[in-house]
């Protein structure tokens, strides 16, 4: 059994953004898949640094104009998008001045970590899982890349495991090489509840100080499959994946079989429990 309808919440996608390799997975899986029959929605950030004029963005009015409240303040939800003629792939971009707006692609600026990565975190994934409602999209596989979409998994397992878009979707999550290398506030964990998620659904981040492992492991406790994109992974985080038994694989960007391998997951994934009929 196939999974046909994939979401891909991005961290970085090319050409708005061209360095790294979460930036060309961002756009070469996506696309890939698409061209092997799956329908796809993809969503990144529109960082500061992303040129609007040069790139094409423009807002789509009937899906912005939503307010989520983090941390007790109402931040406005903006949605543009933008399309890659080359590979027939439209892009939508999540914004907010407060949190985006002059902002770089990376946790970090000149003086160390940047301000509020932790209410960063939150108001994407929220902002991508609002816009996926107003779209009436139901994804059967949902993969999340880099740490930018690691509370995802989370919040579509509890405070949306009840909506129509995401009652029986999959989740598979990517971990790179962008480790924080500071921990996240001591108030992280409150400041991610919202209705519909629970203190003892954050039981495996423990108690503060929250480091960057304990962000993977909170991802990893709510997805249905690893891709390690990188070596350098905590050890925490390893030893997580090999007791839980989470299905993981390898990506290589040299070897041209590893998307292949990826679109093997997904299908793995979605079919597991499910009795077998015809694709």
């Amino acid at each position: 059994m196939k999974a046909k309808k994939i979401l891909f919440i991005s961290q970085e996608i090319t050409p708005y953004l061209t360095e790294g390799e979460k930036a060309t997975i961002g756009r070469q899986l996506p696309q890939y898949a698409q061209e092997a029959g799956r329908e796809i929605r993809t969503f990144m950030p529109k960082w500061g640094n992303i040129n609007e004029r040069r790139n094409q963005l423009h807002e789509v009015i009937r899906l912005s104009g939503m307010n989520l409240i983090i941390d007790d303040t109402d931040h406005p939800l903006v949605i543009k998008v933008a399309s890659i003629q080359s590979a027939r792939m439209q892009v939508y971009f999540i914004d907010n001045d407060d949190y985006f707006q002059g902002i770089g692609n990376t946790a970090y600026n000149d003086e160390g970590v940047r301000e509020e990565n932790d209410c960063r975190t939150i108001f994407y994934a929220r902002g991508v899982l609002e816009t996926v409602k107003k779209l009436r999209w139901c994804p059967e596989i949902i993969h999340c890349q880099g740490w930018i979409s690691a509370l995802a998994p989370l919040y579509i397992k509890t405070a949306y495991r009840e909506e129509p878009s995401f009652m029986e979707s999959k989740i598979v999550f990517s971990i790179f090489d962008d480790n924080l290398t500071q921990d996240l506030p001591a108030d992280f964990a409150e400041k991610l509840l919202i209705r519909g998620t629970a203190p003892e659904d954050l039981a495996i981040l423990g108690e503060p100080p929250y480091s960057y492992a304990d962000l993977l492991k909170l991802a990893l406790a709510y997805s249905d499959g690893v891709i390690l994109h990188t070596e350098n992974i905590p050890e925490p985080v390893k030893q997580y994946i090999r007791e839980s038994g989470i299905p993981c694989i390898h990506y290589d960007t040299t070897n041209e079989d590893c998307q292949e391998k990826t679109l093997e997951l997904y299908d793995q994934i979605w079919s597991k429990d499910k009795p077998e009929e015809e694709n």
